[in-house]
C-alpha cells in the first residue's frame, strides 16, 4: 500500500510539473503594468466582449468581428473586478465597419467607433500613433487584452494582461496559416518559442515601437502565432473616415 501512495503521489507530482510546463509555453503573460497601456478601451454590452484602441479622443479602431449596434467603451480600465475612479464609460455615436470585410478570410478585419462624446485625456486613457510606417520582421511589440487563457475556464481575467511578441517574417506567416494569411493581415508570435496562443482579446492592440500595427483578428490558434489586421494598410481609411465623419 506504501509503495501504491508513493507511485500516486509521483504521478501526481509528474502531471503537475508537466501542466505547469504547457501553462507557462501557452500563457506567458503578465499583468500589465498600472497606466502603462492607457489606450486601450474595452468593448461592452453589459459585459466585456472585445477589446479596441482609442487613436483620438472621439475614435477608436477595434475588429470588424467585434460590431455590435449596441457598444459602449471603457476606457482607463485595469482592473474589471474594482472600483478604481479612472474609467470613462462612452457610448458610441457611430460604428463604420470596413466594406470590404470578408468573415470568411477575416481580410479587412477592422472598423472605427465614434464615441458620442470625446473621452477626457489624463494619465490613464491616452490615444496610441497610427503607424509611419509597415513593421519590419522581429519588431517588439506589446500584446494587451483581457482574454482568458486557453483550457483556463471561461471567464476573462480581472487584470489587463500583457505580452511580449515579435512581428514574424510573410513566409512564416503563411506557412502557419496556409490559404488564410492575406496582405493585410500580419502575424505577430514569440519567435523564441514558435507560437503564440491566446494573447489578447479580438480587437485588441499590437503596438509596436509605440504605434498602433496590429489588432487581433485571430486568437487561441494553438502552437501558431497570432493574426492581426495589418494597420499600416488602412491608414488613408482610417483618416478618410475620420475627415468625412
Amino acid at each position: 500500500m506504501t509503495a501504491f501512495i508513493i507511485l500516486a503521489l509521483h504521478a501526481i507530482s509528474l502531471f503537475l510539473a508537466v501542466f505547469s510546463l504547457e501553462d507557462d509555453r501557452i500563457v506567458r503573460s503578465y499583468d500589465c503594468p498600472n497606466n502603462s497601456v492607457p489606450y486601450i478601451a474595452s468593448l461592452n454590452i453589459g459585459y466585456h466582449v472585445c477589446a479596441g484602441s482609442l487613436i483620438t479622443s472621439q475614435w477608436v479602431v477595434s475588429a470588424a468581428l467585434c460590431y455590435q449596434s449596441r457598444l459602449q467603451v471603457r476606457l482607463g480600465e485595469q482592473n474589471t473586478d474594482a472600483s478604481e475612479g479612472t474609467v470613462q464609460s462612452i457610448n458610441t455615436q457611430r460604428i463604420i465597419r470596413h466594406p470590404g470585410y470578408n468573415s470568411m478570410t477575416l481580410d479587412n478585419n477592422i472598423m472605427l467607433i465614434k464615441l458620442a462624446s470625446p473621452a477626457i485625456l489624463n494619465a490613464y486613457v491616452q490615444p496610441v500613433s497610427l503607424p509611419s510606417a509597415c513593421p519590419v520582421e522581429g519588431t517588439y511589440c506589446l500584446i494587451s487584452g483581457w482574454r482568458k487563457p486557453q483550457n483556463t475556464g471561461s471567464n476573462y481575467p480581472i487584470r489587463l494582461q500583457c505580452q511580449d511578441m515579435y512581428v514574424l517574417s510573410d513566409a512564416a506567416c503563411h506557412n502557419s496559416f496556409p490559404g488564410q494569411s492575406t496582405a493585410n493581415l500580419i502575424c505577430i508570435g514569440n519567435i523564441h518559442e514558435g507560437d503564440n496562443s491566446c494573447q489578447g482579446d479580438s480587437g485588441a492592440p499590437a503596438v509596436c515601437s509605440g504605434q498602433l500595427h496590429g489588432i487581433t483578428s485571430q486568437t487561441c490558434a494553438e502552437n501558431k502565432p497570432g493574426l492581426y489586421t495589418k494597420v499600416c494598410n488602412y491608414k488613408a481609411w482610417i483618416q478618410n473616415a475620420i475627415s468625412a465623419n
